[in-house]
Order: C-alpha cells, then sequence, then structure tokens
C-alpha cells in the first residue's frame, strides 16, 4: 500500500474514491495517503462517508467534486465544515454535483467525450452560481438540455473483494460509480482482500468489473474498507461511525482521533491491532448467502 501510494499518487492529483457509495470505501489507502502527506488533492466520488472528510481534515485536500461530505449514520462532517466555513486547516473548493451528475460525468470520461446532456438539473439550483453545468438547445428536437461536463481522474482507487496478479478484478454487491471511475481515470489502484488465480476470475468473468489492462497497481490488504462495509467479508462497524462523530465536533479531539488511529501507527496491520480481535470478530460475516453457480459451456 505503501509503494502504490507513493508511485501512482502525486501531489495535486484528483483522485476518485468511495465510488461504491455507502461499501468498500478505501479507508486503509485513504490512511496512508495521509500519513505520506500528500498535499493539493482533488477528491472525486458521489458519497464518501468519513473518508473525505478525514483527508480534509488531514489538510490534503485542495478542492472536492462530491454529491455529499459527512458521515452517512450521523450526518455533518465537521472537518468539511470547518473546511469551507473557517479554512480550517485549510480553505477548500467544492464543486457541487448529485450522486447522478457524478456518475454522468465519469461516464462522459470514460466514453472520452467532453460532455453528457441530461434533463434532470432543468429548473434546479444546480444550474445556478458556479456550478460546472451547461444548457444547450437539442439540434434535433430543440428541447433545452443540461450539459454535465466530463471528469477524468488521475486515479481511481478501487476497492474490491478479490483480483488476480495482473488486475482483474472481481466487485460483488453495490458498485456504484467504481466501473465508471475506473474507465475514466488515468491510472486505477486496486485494493482487495485476496489475491486469487487466474483460474478463479476466468471461472466468473461476468464478475470481472474492471480488466487487468486498466490497472497499475494491485494491493493485497485484508480489512483495507473498515468500518465500511466488504460484501461477504465483513459488515459496517455503526459504532465507529457514531464515535467519530463526537471525536471529529472539535479540532482539538479530531487531531487526536488522527494521532491514534492514522499517524500514530505504520501501517494497516498496526490499525487492525490496535482495533483488536475481538471487535473483528464482531463483525465477520454471520449468514452467508452463497451465489448460485452458473454454467459458461457451449
Amino acid at each position: 500500500m505503501k509503494e502504490a501510494v507513493s508511485r501512482f499518487i502525486a501531489d495535486g492529483d484528483a483522485v476518485a474514491m468511495g465510488t461504491a457509495l455507502e461499501g468498500a470505501i478505501p479507508f486503509g489507502l485513504g490512511h496512508e495517503i495521509i500519513r505520506q502527506r500528500k498535499k493539493d488533492l482533488a477528491l472525486v466520488g458521489p458519497i464518501s462517508d468519513m473518508l473525505f472528510d478525514q483527508l480534509i481534515g488531514s489538510g490534503c485536500v485542495r478542492k472536492v467534486i462530491a454529491a455529499w461530505v459527512g458521515n452517512v449514520i450521523m450526518g455533518v462532517g465537521y472537518n468539511m465544515r470547518r473546511a469551507v466555513e473557517a479554512g480550517i486547516p485549510r480553505k477548500i473548493e467544492v464543486e457541487d454535483h448529485t450522486n447522478f451528475t457524478i456518475s454522468l460525468a465519469l461516464h462522459a470520461g470514460a466514453l472520452g467525450i467532453p460532455f453528457i446532456p441530461t434533463k434532470t438539473l432543468l429548473g434546479t439550483g444546480m444550474m445556478s452560481g458556479e456550478n460546472p453545468f451547461r444548457e444547450m438547445e437539442c439540434p434535433y428536437t430543440k428541447e433545452r438540455l443540461a450539459l454535465v461536463p466530463a471528469l477524468k481522474p488521475d486515479v481511481a482507487i478501487v476497492q474490491a473483494q478479490r483480483a488476480d496478479e495482473d488486475g482483474n478484478t472481481h466487485f460483488w454487491g453495490g458498485s456504484g460509480v467504481t466501473k465508471e471511475a475506473a474507465l475514466a481515470a488515468r491510472k486505477v489502484i486496486v485494493v482487495v482482500e485476496e489475491v486469487v488465480s487466474k483460474k478463479v476470475i476466468r471461472k466468473d468473468p461476468n464478475r470481472t468489473i474492471i480488466p487487468g489492462f486498466l490497472v497499475n497497481a494491485v494491493v493485497p490488504e485484508p480489512w483495507a474498507a473498515y468500518p465500511s462495509p466488504m460484501q461477504g467479508y465483513y459488515n459496517r462497524d455503526h459504532q465507529e461511525y457514531m464515535t467519530y462523530h463526537d471525536e471529529s465536533k472539535e479540532r482539538e479531539t479530531y487531531l487526536e482521533w488522527l494521532e491514534k488511529w492514522v499517524l500514530g501507527v505504520r501501517d494497516r496491520n498496526e490499525y487492525l491491532n490496535l482495533l483488536g480481535e475481538e471487535k473483528m470478530r464482531s463483525l465477520m460475516v454471520k449468514r452467508h448467502r452463497r451465489s448460485i453457480p452458473v454454467d459458461y459451456g457451449y
């Protein structure tokens, strides 16, 4: 994880992460970004949950391109609020989107086109102010259309269940705009619970959300999505979200949290040791619901 961050994420990059919305959020890699003190990042994502808030509070962020930043269970992201309202720890720029326009923007980036038209934004406040959306008359129907400009992040960070050594990545569960982000990005880092053989991937090709030729690095890091859930591996730690809400209310208590859980540990293994086996066991999948095998014969 350290090498992937140092090699493929540079100061000033636009980084897409948390693209599966409320699950599979790459907290482990996000914390490594903080430890390496990356600067001036533009964060791209729909509902990024606490990770964007933590990166903002750590001074890594110059801009946020998102539909929402906060804490899904508790609501407000206090670091986001402090940055926008008071410039603490630094002033950040915010490009406001909806979940739908983020998906359209990344899809346009993946297609290599400058924008995608839609109707959903017309007549809303999203079309006003400094937002990036524009209007045009359709050359075929003469209807008014709203235009969503393409997003092409420098890096997409994908959290998934498994991949082979070449980066062919299996994902199941709600994937949000993960595929669109990976196709739009110039570089892709995949963080997985386990690396498996190519034979495993080939046995279920329809589950391959990202082909290996798009992937720059595969990072095997179990529990790297914690405290968000990873379908089939572990559940969301609701208590951690509530605890973070309380500990990030004030700048001083957030810095104490940061020192204990991010800066004070060398890597994800030390983080998990601090978390403890009892907590991890409590979040393991209790009721397995395996998919039915399919026949790819011909």
